[in-house]
C-alpha cells in the first residue's frame, strides 16, 4: 500500500511540475480562452469566437516574443531614431516615405471579409499583454533594461506595414541598368542569367551612367535594412566594456546572395506509401534568434488551422486546417521600378509628364531623435510613387513604383483566407488575394487533390522590361495588374507531384510574358527535388524529412569530373584523390565536402574576378553560379581563342587556391579538413544585444556553435557563408490523411525571451536536422501539454 501510495504522490508531484495552469483576467474577451502549450512551445489556443481567438493569438504572440514585436513596431512606424539617436534618421525618413497611405477599412478588409475586425482583435490582444508587462515591470524581457526602453502601443497600421516583406527587384534593376550604361545590353546579358525569354534591358536614350551614378535608393534601402546596435545602446551595467573597443566586430561577413530562397513540393496519393497527399514546406530565410517564424495552433468555430507564420501577422501562412494544408516559395515578380523625371528648373516641385509640368503631392512628418531636436521632413510623391532622390544640379528626381503599396500589399496577410479553405477551388480563390510577395503557393487535400498557383501582385508592361531604370514622362507605363488566376497554375497532374524551388516553373506555352520575371535563383535545389521525387513511385514521411535536409550537390557531381582530370601536384594532388570516390553530399565531418566547397567559393570569386569587366566591377555583385557553371562545363569564346586549354588552367588555379586556403585555415593535417565546424560551415545563433553584454547574459542569449552541412544549392540549404546565415529555420510536413502524423522544426524556439525553457529548446534538434510532432487533435495536444492558461473576461 505504501508503495502505491507514493507512487500516486510522485506522480501527482510529477504532474504539477510538467504542467503548469494559469488564469489571467484580460479587459476586451468576450468569453473565456484556454492555450494549451505542448512540450515544444507550440501555443494550442481555444476560443469560443473569431474575435477571442485573434484577440488571443496576439496576447500569447507578444508575451513570447516581445521585444521582437518592440522592434518591429518600431521600423514599422519609423521610431527607432527615438532610440538609437541620429544614426537611424535615414532609416525613419524612408519608412514614412514608403508608407501605406490609403484607406485602412479597405487595407484590412482586402485580406479578409472581415479583416478589420481580425487584425483589430489581434492588437488588442497584443496590447494587453503590453498592459500587463507595464504594470509588472518585472515581466519585462532583459532587452528592454539593456537598453532602458519599453513597449509601446500597436494599431492595425503595424501589422499591415510592407517594410519586412520580399517586395521587388529595385536595387538589382538599378544595378542592372549601370552596367548597361557602362556595357552595352549585349554584354550585360552575357553576364546575367536572363530566361526564360531574352529581356529588352536597352537604356532610354535620354538615361547616362552618371544619371544613374548617385547614391539613389538610400532612403529605400535605410528602410529596408535590419537594425543593427551599438554598445552605446546598453545601459552600461550591462555592457561589455571590450566590445567598446572593437565595434568591427558587429560587421557581418561577406554577403549571402541566395539567402531567399524556399523549397516545397505536394504529392498525391497514388504516390506515397500510405495512400495519402503529402504537403513539404521549408521556407529560407535570415537564420536568427528569435525565429523570424512562429507557430501557432488555432480553434474557434469556423477555424481550426496549425502551422507557422510572421509572429507579428495574425492566421497561419504555412500549415493545415481540417481540409487540406499549403506551403510557400518566392516566385519571381517584378512589383517595382524606377523613374527618373526632368524638373522644372524654374521649380523643382514639379516634374515633366507629357507635354507638360506636374506638382510632386507632399506629407508633412515629424521625426524624434534621442538625444536632439526632433526633425521637420516633407515627403514627396509623384504619380508614380515615393520621391527618393532630388538631384537639384541636374534638375533630376527619382522615384520607386511600388505595387505593394496598392490595397492588399502587406505581406502573408492573405494567408487568413486560405486558413479557411475547405477545396482546392477555395484555396485558388483565397490565393487571388495574395499580392505580396511573389510566390508559388501549393495545396494537398484529404480527397487527393495537389495544386499550384502562383501568386502576387503582377504589373503588366507592354513596352518595356522593367529591369532598368525608366523616364517617368508617360512613355513608360503599367497596364494594370495581371489577375493572380492567369499566372501560371496546376492541378492534379499526371506525374502525381507538385515541386518548386524558386527555379524557373512557368510552363513553356504560358504567355502572359508581359507580366512575370526575367531572373530567377539557381535550379540546382529544384533539380535535386525532382530528381528525387521522380524517382520513386511511394515516397514516405521519413523520405520527405530526408529530402528536406538533403545535402547532395548538383554543381558538385557536374563540376567535379573536370577536376578530376587535372594535372596537379603536392597539396593540391592530394586533395583531388580525396574527391574521386566522393557522392557529392555536402555532408557535415566530411572531407571531401570542405574541400569541394572551398573550390566552389573560390571559383565564384575567380569568375568575377574574370568576367566581370573592369567598368563594372563597383556595380555587377556577382555572377550567378549557374552562368559560371555553364561557361566551364562548356567553354567558348569567353576562355578566348583556346577554351579548353584556358578553361583547365582556370580551374587549375582556382582549385590550386583553394586548398592552400583551406591549408591556411584549418592546419596542414587533411584529416582535420572536416566540413560542419567552427571554422568552416556552422550556426551560432547570436542575438541582436548578444555580442554587447557581459558574459553572463551573453551566455543566456547566444546560441551555438554547432555543426552544419549543405549549402546554397543543395535542397538543405544553408547558405553559402561558413557561419550559415540563410537557411530553413522553420520547416512542415504534413500527411492529409492523418493530421497528427505532421512534423516541423522552428529554430531556436517558440519564446524570443531568454529567460525562457522555451527560447533555445529546438536549436540542437533543427541543427542535427530532426523534427517534432505537431499534434493537431485535441487528445494527442493534451498528452504533451506542460501549460495551460486560461484568458478570463475582466468583469
Amino acid at each position: 500500500m505504501r508503495i502505491i501510495v507514493c507512487l500516486c504522490i510522485s506522480l501527482l508531484l510529477f504532474s504539477c511540475k510538467t504542467e503548469n495552469k494559469n488564469s489571467i483576467n484580460l479587459a476586451g474577451l468576450h468569453s473565456t480562452v484556454e492555450i494549451k502549450r505542448d512540450q515544444w512551445g507550440l501555443n494550442h489556443i481555444y476560443a469560443e469566437n473569431e474575435h477571442d481567438l485573434f484577440f488571443a493569438q496576439g496576447y500569447a504572440a507578444a508575451r513570447d516574443r516581445l521585444f521582437q514585436f518592440e522592434i518591429w513596431r518600431r521600423q514599422a512606424t519609423g521610431t527607432v531614431a527615438e532610440i538609437l539617436g541620429e544614426r537611424e534618421f535615414k532609416r525613419d525618413l524612408g519608412t514614412r516615405l514608403f508608407k501605406f497611405r490609403g484607406d485602412m477599412t479597405e487595407e484590412m478588409n482586402h485580406y479578409h471579409p472581415r479583416g478589420a475586425e481580425i487584425i483589430t482583435a489581434y492588437t488588442d490582444g497584443v496590447n494587453a499583454y503590453i498592459d500587463e508587462v507595464l504594470r509588472n515591470p518585472g515581466k519585462l524581457p532583459i532587452e528592454f533594461k539593456l537598453l532602458g526602453i519599453k513597449p509601446g502601443k500597436w494599431t492595425p497600421e503595424v501589422v499591415i506595414s510592407r517594410h519586412q516583406g520580399l517586395l521587388g527587384n529595385i536595387e538589382e534593376e538599378l544595378e542592372i541598368g549601370r552596367a548597361v550604361a557602362v556595357l552595352g545590353p549585349e554584354k550585360v546579358s552575357e553576364l546575367y542569367w536572363f530566361h526564360p525569354q531574352e529581356p529588352e534591358i536597352s537604356l532610354d536614350t535620354s538615361l547616362t551612367a552618371d544619371l544613374l551614378s548617385g547614391d539613389i535608393l538610400e532612403l529605400y534601402k535605410a528602410y529596408r535594412q535590419k537594425v543593427v546596435f551599438r554598445p552605446e545602446d546598453i545601459v552600461p551595467e550591462y555592457r561589455e566594456p571590450k566590445v567598446a573597443l572593437a565595434l568591427n566586430q558587429l560587421v557581418e561577413g561577406k554577403s549571402d546572395h541566395h539567402s531567399i530562397g524556399s523549397n516545397n513540393w505536394v504529392i498525391d496519393d497514388t504516390r506515397t506509401v500510405d495512400g495519402h497527399t503529402y504537403m513539404a514546406n521549408d521556407p529560407h530565410r535570415t537564420i536568427a534568434v528569435p525565429s523570424l517564424r512562429y507557430m501557432a495552433h488555432l480553434v474557434a468555430p469556423g477555424w481550426n488551422v496549425i502551422g507557422g507564420g510572421e509572429p507579428e501577422i495574425p492566421g497561419i501562412s504555412i500549415g493545415h486546417n481540417e481540409y487540406g494544408s499549403w506551403g510557400l516559395t518566392v516566385f519571381e515578380t517584378d512589383g517595382e521600378d524606377l523613374y527618373v523625371y526632368d524638373l522644372n528648373p524654374e521649380n523643382l516641385e514639379q516634374y515633366r509628364y507629357g507635354d507638360g509640368w506636374e506638382e510632386m503631392r507632399r506629407e508633412k512628418e515629424n521625426i524624434e531623435i534621442k538625444g536632439k531636436e526632433a526633425k521637420k521632413v516633407t515627403l514627396r510623391y509623384t504619380r508614380h510613387g515615393p520621391v527618393t532622390m532630388i538631384d537639384s544640379v541636374n534638375h533630376k528626381a527619382y522615384a520607386v513604383r511600388c505595387a505593394w503599396l496598392e490595397p492588399g500589399g502587406s505581406p502573408y496577410l492573405a494567408s487568413l483566407r486560405m486558413d479557411q479553405a475547405k477545396t482546392w477551388e477555395e484555396f485558388r480563390e483565397a490565393c487571388s488575394y495574395s499580392h505580396i510577395p511573389g510566390e508559388n503557393m501549393i495545396w494537398a487535400d484529404k480527397e487527393g487533390n495537389i495544386g499550384w498557383q502562383a501568386v502576387g501582385i503582377a504589373p503588366v508592361r507592354p513596352n518595356f522590361s522593367g529591369l532598368v531604370p525608366v523616364p517617368g514622362n508617360g512613355k513608360y507605363e503599367w497596364d494594370g495588374y495581371l489577375p493572380i488566376k492567369e499566372k501560371p497554375h496546376s492541378v492534379n497532374p499526371e506525374k502525381g507531384y507538385i515541386a518548386t524551388a524558386n527555379q524557373n516553373v512557368i510552363p513553356a506555352d504560358y504567355q502572359r510574358w508581359d507580366a512575370v520575371g526575367y531572373t530567377w535563383a539557381d535550379p540546382y535545389r529544384g533539380e535535386r527535388i525532382e530528381e528525387v521525387l521522380s524517382g520513386k513511385n511511394k515516397l514516405s514521411m521519413e523520405e520527405m524529412k530526408a529530402l528536406q535536409v538533403d545535402y547532395v550537390s548538383i554543381p558538385a557531381r557536374q563540376l567535379t569530373p573536370l577536376l578530376l582530370q587535372l594535372e596537379l601536384s603536392g597539396k593540391a594532388a592530394d586533395a583531388l584523390e580525396l574527391l574521386r570516390d566522393w557522392d557529392h553530399s555536402l555532408d557535415p565531418g566530411s572531407v571531401p565536402a570542405a574541400i569541394y566547397v572551398a573550390f566552389e567559393n573560390t571559383l565564384g570569386d575567380k569568375a568575377d574576378e574574370r568576367f566581370i569587366p573592369e567598368a563594372a566591377k563597383g556595380i555587377i555583385k556577382y555572377l550567378q553560379m549557374k552562368r559560371v557553371v555553364d561557361w566551364v562545363t562548356d567553354p567558348g569564346d569567353e576562355f578566348g581563342a583556346q577554351p579548353l586549354k584556358a578553361r583547365d588552367e582556370f580551374l587549375q588555379e582556382v582549385f590550386t587556391e583553394s586548398v592552400a586556403q583551406l591549408e591556411k585555415d584549418l592546419g596542414p593535417d587533411m584529416d582535420k579538413w572536416q566540413y560542419g565546424q567552427e571554422k568552416f560551415k556552422h550556426t551560432v545563433m547570436e542575438h541582436a544585444l548578444g555580442k554587447l553584454v557581459n558574459d553572463s547574459l551573453a551566455a543566456r542569449m547566444n546560441l551555438g556553435p554547432l555543426p552544419r552541412g549543405g549549402n546554397s544549392y543543395t535542397p538543405g540549404s544553408t547558405g553559402g557563408n561558413k557561419r550559415q546565415s540563410s537557411g530553413a529555420s522553420f520547416r512542415m510536413i504534413v500527411n492529409s490523411g492523418d493530421w497528427d502524423a505532421a512534423e516541423a522544426t522552428n529554430a531556436p524556439g517558440q519564446s524570443g525571451d531568454p529567460s525562457s525553457e522555451f527560447y533555445g529548446n529546438l536549436f540542437e534538434t533543427w541543427a542535427r536536422d530532426e523534427y517534432f510532432p505537431v499534434y493537431f487533435s485535441e487528445e494527442k495536444i493534451d498528452s504533451v501539454t506542460v501549460e495551460r492558461l486560461l484568458l478570463v473576461p475582466a468583469e
